[in-house]
């Protein structure tokens, strides 16, 4: 209950654009980054001179905020580029990554922050796969592999476990866990059911997320931690009102949420140790006691003692993407 109570009530950022070092050299990439959590993280990490890329459908919401954000940092070292994602459809995600591809040859950071959530029933996504599955989990899971490369390339002249891959998750996943951490029966078939499917999203967010640890951290270096950014005030719930309005008492503003991002992706308390890790709002590693037990035998092989629902889900998003590499 502790650890519930501590996500609707956290304690005080610990890293904020106060005590960020200077990111100077470092590439950054944002998706969603031009509303919302995903822009206040991007001017934090603009005013730290870093270069960054948003990444998201809208050419005229980037420039407006690349504009505004430059106004306010006329100071920073630092670089915003626009980079055209749209993650509902698999071409553009894999010609997003091929552009990126042509104007960079490392990426430090991947925070994989645009999602959707309670679309109206029926929506699906260019591919014909339901919306917020292909949004929020298979998209991303794309892009993440086609730019696995250069997140390895900056790992040869990073600081250890600094080069990571974000994943968003949502407080969801320990209000509403699902029995067995995950039914692949209703990712395969996602039901009539718009609470579940957002929810099973959010869950797969983790999976994928310690999946990828599993697979890429001992053998390349590269750190991969989910995080819960905490309730905000933006406008991800435009097509479920009632519960932005019902939740309204305990949103946060999209800074201090961000902050939660910030710490996933930059903070030196994230070891090569703690790959994998789950992170709670704003910037707390997540102890193992205060993750659902179903969740954390999902997270873990059969070989390990666990039930495989990661490397299951991993596996889909595998067979939903493979003509797309």
């Amino acid at each position: 209950m502790g650890a519930q109570w501590s996500q609707f009530f956290p304690p005080t950022p610990s890293l904020t654009e106060s005590n960020l070092e200077p990111q100077d050299g470092k590439v950054f990439l944002v998706t969603g980054g031009y509303s919302g959590i995903g822009l206040e993280l991007v001017k934090v990490l603009y005013g730290a001179h870093g270069r960054v890329y948003i990444a998201g459908r809208s050419p005229d919401k980037a420039q407006r905020a690349i504009e505004d954000i430059r106004a306010a940092n006329p100071s920073s070292r630092g670089s915003l580029e626009f980079l055209h994602l749209e993650l509902d459809d698999l071409n553009s995600v894999k010609e997003s990554a091929r552009e990126f591809r042509t104007k960079e040859s490392k990426l430090h950071v991947l925070w994989n922050n645009a999602g959707v959530s309670w679309p109206p029933l029926g929506s699906v996504s260019k591919q014909g796969t339901e919306l917020q599955l292909a949004t929020n989990c298979i998209g991303p899971f794309l892009l993440t592999q086609l730019l696995l490369p250069l997140l390895e390339k900056a790992v040869a002249d990073s600081p250890a476990a600094s080069v990571r891959v974000v994943w968003t998750s949502s407080h969801i996943v320990d209000l509403q866990p699902p029995a067995g951490g995950i039914d692949m029966a209703t990712v395969r078939t996602p039901p009539q059911d718009r609470g579940l499917n957002y929810i099973n999203t959010k869950v797969g967010n983790c999976l994928l997320s310690c999946e990828l640890a599993r697979r890429v951290g001992p053998s390349r270096g590269i750190v991969s931690v989910a995080q819960n950014p905490g309730g905000a005030a933006t406008n991800l719930f435009r097509d479920n009102l009632w519960m932005k309005y019902l939740a309204y008492p305990l949103l946060n503003s999209a800074r201090k949420t961000a902050y939660t991002e910030l710490y996933a992706g930059l903070s030196s308390d994230i070891t090569m140790e703690k790959n994998g890790c789950y992170v709670h709002p704003f910037g707390r590693i997540a102890h193992e006691t205060d993750i659902n037990k179903d969740r954390l035998e999902a997270t873990r092989t059969e070989e390990d003692g666990g039930s495989g629902k990661a490397k299951q889900f991993w596996e889909f998003c595998e067979e939903k993407t493979r003509d797309y590499y």
